[in-house]
């Protein structure tokens, strides 16, 4: 699913008009339709205050409500006496509005007057995706007072104040509760800094023109279920162990013994055929009681001082690896002697970072799997997550790598510069050890010949949905990295089961 800028939908809205037989005004009855339909069937409310500002997200707002209006729902809407300038299609829903005389119509100015009652939900329709600049003094000023009232908040498409495509000028932005995004996802949803003021993101199919999205390039996108079906290979049946490839993982140390166990499990899990474990002989016992399906390589006594390199192996590297000085050295001589593309992640990113010279060691198409601290160490700070992005952007191109940055929506960045925004997962899985299954998912998928592409795209869909199966078995605050294994049967089920569904080509 792409992502588009501002001026990209704006540009798809006015294509759709022109192309497909439909009018502006036409589109936005469709859009509130869309919007009311929603409201109709998800609020339990019976009143609702819509607040309307004079450009298209206005128009959208009038027209929900006469069709909540309609539906039987009490409606108040707001909009600014001051101001009696409107684009065409709002002024037209404007008008119908005022026809309707069991809808009272305030001035923005008059809200903090009305007596509110808690069973209201407030909506917002004041700026759309097409907002720039800063809001007024009058403008904040009311955001504000809405942000104190404590009641349900929708925004329709995008919260006032905020921009689509990054961090907004303004100082004043309309905190909700849900957001109906008309058609397609905005680039501030995905990221924390902007995405906390959305709350939860409906995405609602108004019509745009497919020809449009289609023909259009970007260079960031949704992980969609339809991407990822077109990823996913179900097992052969002719096949065996050797079919699903060799992984090694250099993980744990004296304490951490558990990462590698996790790892493991995961690798194991996700469909490798044979899963060994490098690790220190202090975790041996615990390591093939836990996972006897994995193999076992000493790497030392407590800590890690010789890794074994072989040729036609997937390695993944890093779960409580530890950053001993014998440690350092082992994995460096390791990282000079193979030039297939590998995964690290935690201590062997740690390690890297020591040295920027490092960096240089790493084979081409390889996957890192930072989260914001150990990228920060890798390759500097960064204002915000929008800031962070860019660097990274920067650093896959520079060094020919898979950035797979961990975040609420991990983001996979390509040495092309392409992004790719994971959807999938939940606060649940904010716990010790979920990199650690990541590693493990994403490696064993490497191994099984997915490009390194394929690999970052599948691989964190995989864990996030693990994560939302784990959440429905056992809460987002009982979940704990070991149950994302187990969940992984159950993900791969669905997933085959969706793929035999698709139309097959004859």
């Amino acid at each position: 699913m792409k992502i588009f800028t501002a001026e990209q939908i704006r540009a798809c809205d006015q294509w759709t008009v022109q192309h497909e037989q439909v009018s502006s005004l036409m589109l936005m009855e469709k859009a509130a339709g869309r919007c009311a339909d929603w409201f109709a069937s998800q609020i339990k409310s019976e009143r609702f205050w819509i607040f309307c500002g004079n450009g298209n997200n206005g128009g959208d707002g009038f027209a929900i409500a006469r069709m909540l209006y309609r539906k039987g729902f009490d409606i108040n809407v707001f909009i600014d006496f001051k101001n009696p300038e409107y684009s065409e299609d709002a002024r037209i829903n404007l008008q119908k509005l005022k026809e309707i005389s069991g809808v009272d119509i305030h001035d923005f100015r008059q809200v903090s007057e009305m007596k509110f009652k808690q069973d209201t939900t407030i909506v917002d329709a004041i700026f759309g995706s097409g907002f720039h600049g800063s809001l007024s003094l009058d403008y904040q000023k009311l955001i504000a007072f809405l942000n104190s009232i404590q009641a349900n908040k929708v925004s329709i498409d995008i919260p006032t104040g905020l921009f689509a495509d990054g961090l907004s000028d303004s100082e004043s932005v309309f905190i909700a509760d849900h957001t109906l995004s008309l058609q397609f996802w905005k680039k501030s949803f995905l990221h924390p800094e902007t995405g906390k003021l959305c709350g939860k993101i409906h995405i609602l199919d108004i019509g745009l023109s497919p020809e449009f999205i289609q023909k259009t390039d970007t260079s960031q996108y949704i992980i969609s279920d339809s991407t990822v079906q077109k990823i996913y290979r179900p097992r052969e049946q002719f096949s065996h162990k050797g079919t699903y490839g060799k992984v090694h993982l250099i993980a744990g140390s004296y304490g951490k013994i558990g990462a590698a166990i996790l790892a493991a499990r995961a690798a194991v899990r996700t469909g490798a055929g044979l899963v060994t474990v490098q690790a220190p002989e202090c975790g041996f016992s615990i390591l093939q009681t836990a996972c006897p399906e994995a193999m076992m390589l000493s790497t030392g006594n407590i800590f890690s001082e010789k890794l074994h390199h072989e040729e036609g192996i997937t390695y993944g590297i890093g779960p409580g690896l530890g950053t001993e000085s014998e440690t350092q050295n082992a994995f460096l001589e390791f990282l000079k002697k193979i030039n297939t593309p590998i995964v690290l992640d935690a201590d062997a990113l740690n390690i890297i970072a020591l040295d920027n010279a490092h960096l240089e060691l790493i084979p081409k198409n390889s996957l890192l799997t930072p989260h914001p601290k150990e990228f920060e160490r890798l390759f500097g700070t960064s204002a915000n997550s929008f800031k962070r992005l860019e660097i990274a952007k920067e650093n896959a191109e520079k060094f020919g790598i898979f950035i797979v940055l961990k975040d609420r929506y991990t983001q996979i960045i390509t040495p092309k510069k392409t992004v790719y925004y994971n959807i999938t997962g939940n606060p649940g899985m904010a716990t010790g050890g979920s990199g650690d299954v990541l590693t493990g998912i994403i490696t064993a998928l490497l191994a099984q010949k997915y490009s390194s592409e394929e690999t970052a795209i599948l691989g964190v869909w995989l864990h996030g949905k693990a994560g939302d199966d784990a959440a429905k078995m056992n809460s987002e605050e009982a979940l704990i990295a070991g149950d994302l294994p187990e969940s992984l049967g159950r993900v791969f089920n669905e997933l085959k089961n969706s793929h035999y569904k698709k139309p097959q080509n004859n």
